[in-house]
Parts: structure tokens; sequence; C-alpha cells
């Protein structure tokens, strides 16, 4: 009698795990399915910034995506950086709906990086630039984190920039921009357009 009692009660522990187990997965399958409907809003919202802002004046779209308008135009065909060159530029990069996420005019700090290791919607972009040049970006999730996302970043996220490719060095040369030339005789680098 008293193993007939003691496997009932194991029986109805196992089913009383079990059902806590249910709904422990239910509630993950929930917060999985609520996440991927975040992430394709983020998509669809993306998709539909950059089919709008293809149409408008000014901005190109190149055969991966990336969209950019020129602000700043150096005329010639000067030398642009290839993805060994270190470049120096100032930026901002925002969400679409105008969140600032990071600013190297904020900072007061150009960054210097090589071109080929940031995200490939930039690589793109800095070997279409001349110094002195200015662009701004519209860059699709595919060409910037994916469906990583990255800090603020969240998946698959359409990032913009401004930004400002002040020098670069090439081959043993350094190119250099009126606004580097600037930044070296101690002139304050360029407030942040808003």
């Amino acid at each position: 009698m008293i193993r007939r009692v003691v496997m009932l009660a194991a029986m109805s522990g196992v089913a009383a795990l079990s059902a806590c187990e249910e709904g422990v997965e239910g509630e993950m399958r929930r917060h999985a399915a609520a996440a991927e409907s975040a992430q394709a809003d983020l998509s669809r919202e993306g998709v539909a910034f950059l089919a709008e802002n293809a149409r408008k004046d000014g901005w190109e779209t190149t055969a991966s995506g990336l969209q950019y308008k020129i602000v700043t135009d150096i005329p010639g065909d000067g030398p642009t950086p290839s993805p060994e060159s270190q470049v120096l530029v100032n930026y901002e990069g925002t969400l679409i709906d105008g969140t600032v996420f990071d600013s190297s005019f904020e900072r007061g700090q150009p960054a210097e990086f090589r071109v080929d290791q940031v995200i490939a919607g930039w690589t793109e972009a800095l070997q279409l630039m001349q110094a002195g040049e200015e662009f701004e970006l519209a860059i699709p999730a595919a060409l910037a984190y994916g469906e990583d996302g990255q800090g603020e970043i969240g998946p698959n996220q359409v990032l913009k920039f401004r930004v400002q490719l002040l020098a670069f060095q090439q081959d043993g040369q350094v190119v250099t921009s009126p606004a580097f030339e600037s930044m070296m005789a101690g002139a304050a680098p360029p407030p942040a357009k808003k």
C-alpha cells in the first residue's frame, strides 16, 4: 500500500513537472513569436523607408542596395580609398526614426579605421568617396548588422549615416581634405547638422 501511494505521488509529481515544462515552453514560444513579429515590423519599416528614400532627389542606389547622396562633392576623379586604406572620418549614425546611436561630431574626435573593418555598407560607400566629400547614407540591414543587431541597433534595422571623409592613407600616401587641414591647424570640426 505504501509503495502504491509513493508511486502515485511520484506520478502526480511527474505530471505536475510536465505541465510546468509545457507552461515554460509555451511562454518561450510566445516570446519568440513576439520577437519575430517585432523583427518583421522593423524589416517592413526599413524596406518602406528605403523605397521612399530611393525616390528622393539626389539619392543613388547601388547594385547591393546601398543608398547614398553626395552632400559635399569634390569635382574631378581624384583618388578614392581601397578596402585596405586607413581612413579618418567624421560621422553620425541614426536609426530611421532619427535616434542618434553614435557620432564622432558630438565627441569632437574623428574616427580612424581600415575600410574593410567596418560594416559592408560603409566599406562600399567609402570606396566611392574622395577626401573632403560628405555623403548621406541609407544602409539596408543586410549591409549593416542584419538579423543580429548590435548594441542599441536592433535586428533588421536600416541605418542612416552622415559621413565626412577627412583623409585616407593608401599605398604609403596620405590624401587629405581642406577639413582635415583645418583640423590639423587647430580649427574645430564642423558641427553636427540637425
